[in-house]
């Protein structure tokens, strides 16, 4: 590698980031920045006259010390560096208390949220529910019959939320073959190979077949199924997916700039991680969660959804699933997309593969939005490292 990605005009060859690149380093730095120019996309538009508005109360963190899991000690500006950070906003009751970008970054550029994009969706799950436009114990496949031969066969819509479908899918992020390589291709997030003809995500669950056992087991973590709820929600509603989030959650919460998420060659929304958007706006839909899901006086995000993430994940089925692992000596349940961590400082977080976080402190009013471009997909070192870093800030700021 001779040069920075995508330096010149036109790049030289070694620098472009391409389909095939965007998401391995080093040119994810670039890439994560960048989604749109690489994969299409859907707007989920902000509003042209309603914005929170950020103030600011700057608290001097860089040279705070941060003890990870392992007991080693940094500057919080050395886990910054070391975490791969592109940009972080911290909220205490809305106002920002520490923001920085990196790589190239800035207050307006949207970042890919990666797997964050399942909590958001997660929310708008919940509005859906309270309006009664969906039912989590409907049946997957009375909302969408082109899976009922399919392995979510049987499943609810609650199964979906929680990632206790009994699905057989190897989510292995560094696979160069296999069911999940076909995914992305049909997501347009990988290249087809020579001669391959265009797939499209929705005709791809005619090939998930097969079962690991039955719904409502372990936590099961599978993308696709959350590709599927979105698939649910457009059925249910007859409304485009990236029109829902917009109307019903990115505007309310007085999102700044739009938001965008990829698509697939039909139209289909990536809502398991294709969602983009900047830092600040991520930290407002993080405030928003810490105030109960209110904000001017409205309820956004139904305060007993919220009740409902923290407290009902089954403790059992998250310790037997496929991602605990990557999470060793952390108190954990999964409910509804979120991430709940039990102990003396509680927090709600979303995550996302190579660095992308969000955490929320409901009783300090502290919300940590932070991305990256990691180098591994999943570095259990760097997840343990960051976890226990909010930590440390939530107690550090609501003292």
């Amino acid at each position: 590698m001779t040069s920075s990605p995508m330096q010149g005009f036109p790049p030289s060859p070694e620098s472009q980031v391409t389909l095939a690149n965007w998401r391995t380093p080093p040119f994810n730095k670039w890439g994560f920045q960048h989604v749109r120019e690489i994969v299409p996309s859907a707007d989920i538009t902000a509003s042209e006259d309603i914005t929170m508005e950020l103030t600011h109360d700057p608290v001097e963190l860089e040279d705070l010390q941060i003890e990870d899991g392992s007991g080693q000690s940094m500057s919080f500006g050395a886990f910054l560096d070391h975490t791969h950070t592109d940009g972080i906003v911290i909220l205490r009751d809305g106002k920002i208390v520490f923001e920085k970008y990196m790589t190239g970054m800035s207050q307006r550029t949207p970042h890919i949220l990666m797997s964050v994009s399942k909590s958001m969706l997660g929310l708008l799950a919940g509005i859906l529910i309270e309006r009664k436009e969906l039912d989590p114990e409907q049946l997957v496949s009375d909302i969408v019959p082109e899976v009922a031969n399919t392995a979510y066969r049987g499943a609810t819509v609650r199964h979906l939320l929680d990632m206790r479908v009994g699905i057989d899918f190897d989510e292995d992020y560094l696979a160069t073959s296999g069911a999940i390589i076909e995914y992305r291709k049909s997501t347009n997030w990988n290249p087809l190979e020579p001669g391959e003809t265009a797939t499209d995500l929705r005709s791809f669950y005619g090939e998930l077949k097969d079962r690991s056992g039955e719904h409502g087991g372990p936590t099961n973590y599978v993308s696709p199924n959350n590709d599927l709820l979105g698939w649910v929600m457009e059925r249910a509603t007859g409304r485009r997916y990236a029109d829902l989030m917009s109307a019903l959650l990115w505007q309310p919460v007085g999102a700044a700039d739009n938001a965008y998420i990829t698509v697939d060659r039909l139209g289909a929304p990536r809502c398991a991680g294709g969602m983009c958007a900047t830092t600040r706006d991520l930290a407002r839909v993080g405030h928003v969660i810490s105030k109960g899901g209110s904000w001017g006086g409205t309820s956004i995000v139904p305060e007993g959804w919220i009740d409902d993430i923290e407290r009902n994940g089954i403790a059992d089925a998250w310790k037997e699933g496929t991602l605990a692992a990557y999470f060793p000596g952390l108190d954990i349940s999964y409910r509804s997309q979120w991430y709940s961590l039990h102990g003396e400082t509680p927090l709600l977080f979303g995550f996302g593969v190579h660095g992308q976080f969000l955490f929320i402190d409901r009783k300090s009013g502290v919300v940590i939005a932070k991305f990256a471009s990691q180098e591994l997909p999943l570095d259990t070192e760097k997840i343990v490292s960051t976890v226990h870093t909010a930590t440390r800030l939530a107690r550090h700021l609501a003292g």
